[in-house]
């Protein structure tokens, strides 16, 4: 596998609440969530997702350093994973969590969205 490329992309909420960091292993876009998502910091997920004008269609987040998400997470994950599989590409998660895990279980989205407990897992599948 190859070392990961720093894409110089970040994108953060003011106040520190959510952080996304985008590099790019092997052709894969991966961005790598720190905080919280929820309708306050969910638009910062959306602008870093937004596949309108990445040429990766390959996108992993990295969600072992995300501490919360309530359901406006899921619907963004959702898009998401939909924007991407009609382009031909995937979404893949990584590391969920405890609340983050368990909000993800209640709904549903686990059976929707490959989880890998690692990201060289993520990576190579």
């Amino acid at each position: 596998m190859a070392e990961a490329e720093r894409t110089g992309t970040e994108h953060e909420q003011p106040g520190g609440r959510l952080s996304v960091v985008a590099t790019t292993t092997d052709g894969i876009r991966v961005l790598t969530l720190a905080g919280e998502i929820d309708h306050h910091t969910g638009d910062v997920l959306r602008q870093a997702l937004d596949v309108a004008d990445v040429p990766q269609r390959r996108v992993v987040l990295d969600l072992r350093q995300l501490t919360f998400m309530d359901s406006s997470g899921i619907n963004i994950f959702l898009a998401a994973h939909r924007a991407l599989s009609e382009a031909g590409g995937w979404l893949r998660l990584v590391g969920p969590a405890g609340s983050v895990m368990r909000t993800m279980r209640i709904v549903g989205i686990d059976a929707v969205i490959d989880c890998h407990e690692t990201l060289d897992q993520a990576l190579s599948d």
